[in-house]
């Protein structure tokens, strides 16, 4: 690896370094880099515990154990300067215990990690935002075979890149990264490559397999929530035009949200979202620039009292510091799917988002023509 002296227009060589000589390991470093930073793996991944070892009659343990957008668990196994030669077969070990967990256990698997990690947070609402915004009734989660393994090393012997080659072409979902740290200038650098398989093939390299399931059952059920959701928004958008409301101009979908974005801003919506015990109403915040996205949401929590004021009661400030949104929002634990609570559900959000959208309009505004991105730390 180098960098360019842009002075000399020279290449300057970084020096390659191992994990050990840095006196960096495994656990304490490399581990929770990724925790932290899932995407350094190249795509979304939610982390949902850590040394993971929940299995039956076995005290081994993963290392890292994540989900995928798909909803596919994804065991990481990582190893500092050299794969060594079992790591193979130690992961498929771990992806056939993980094959046997149902949805109910990845959920209470992933609260018990937030509690560990003394996150504060909803289990709900973050696999929710996962799942950009789904309802977590429609997200198949850990179905059929769909497990998929990431290895994580500085070297890989070739006993283990023969066997991974092998079982990819096999069917199994595998992905091979090797990791270089570099040191310059006082600082450690870390280079994550996809090798296997290589990421610009690697749509020809996988053949994906459908996932094997009961489709009957579940596609029926799907189908019902679906009809009824879309009943709803008919019902809801039609409520907003006799009213002259904000989502007047909306179409029903079989979504469990629909939104309208804010006047003046780049990046907040408003937002309206029914679950099957709850409703609500919200700012949401997302630029897809997760700085830019704290400045927004902090400038506007500094008029955190004079805008629940003019809103007539308390909100729910969520800057989610470990995630890349922000938002704002009013609940209520009403259903949708309750013929008798249906019409205060419309009313509700309704209204709520009416307020919220004529209360954060002219913050949005402000904000952008203060450029406070100049004035805020």
């Amino acid at each position: 690896m180098y960098i360019i002296n842009k002075d000399s227009n020279k290449l300057v060589k970084i020096e390659k370094r191992t994990f050990k000589s840095l006196g960096l390991d495994e656990r304490h470093n490399l581990q929770e880099w990724i925790a932290k930073e899932p995407s350094s793996l190249g795509e979304e991944l939610l982390i949902i515990q850590k040394e993971f070892d929940g299995f039956a009659d076995t005290r081994e343990r993963l290392d890292l154990l994540a989900i995928d957008k798909n909803g596919n668990l994804v065991i990481i196994e990582n190893k500092l300067d050299d794969s060594g030669r079992d790591v193979t077969w130690q992961a498929i070990k771990y992806a056939s215990y993980c094959s046997g967990l149902s949805k109910g256990d990845v959920i209470e698997i992933y609260q018990r990690y937030l509690n560990d990690q003394n996150l504060h947070e909803s289990t709900a609402d973050n696999l929710s935002d996962f799942f950009d915004n789904r309802d977590l009734k429609d997200v198949d989660i850990n179905v059929g075979n769909g497990q998929r393994i990431f290895f994580v090393a500085a070297n890989f012997r070739k006993e283990v890149t023969s066997s991974v080659m092998w079982l990819l072409n096999s069917g199994l979902k595998m992905k091979c990264f090797k990791v270089t740290p570099y040191e310059y200038g006082g600082k450690v650098l870390l280079d994550f490559d996809q090798i296997i398989p290589v990421k610009d093939a690697e749509d020809y390299t996988i053949s994906i397999a459908k996932k094997t399931q009961d489709e009957n059952k579940s596609g029926e059920e799907k189908q019902a929530r679906f009809s009824v959701r879309q009943e709803f928004w008919g019902e809801f958008i039609e409520y907003n035009k006799s009213t002259n409301a904000l989502f007047s101009i909306n179409a029903p979908t079989t979504d469990n949200w629909i939104g309208r974005a804010v006047k003046g801003s780049n990046g907040m919506n408003c937002n309206v979202i029914v679950n099957y015990d709850n409703c609500r109403a919200e700012i949401y915040i997302n630029t897809g620039d997760r700085d830019k996205n704290k400045r927004i949401f902090d400038y506007l929590f500094k008029n955190k009292d004079a805008i629940e004021l003019q809103f007539g009661e308390q909100l729910t400030w969520q800057r989610l510091d470990n995630k890349i949104t922000s938002r704002i929002r009013i609940d209520r634990d009403w259903s949708y799917t309750d013929v008798d609570q249906r019409q205060q559900v419309i009313e509700f959000l309704t209204s709520s988002a009416n307020k919220l959208m004529e209360i954060f309009t002219p913050y949005s505004i402000k904000y952008n023509h203060c450029c406070p991105e100049k004035l805020l730390p």
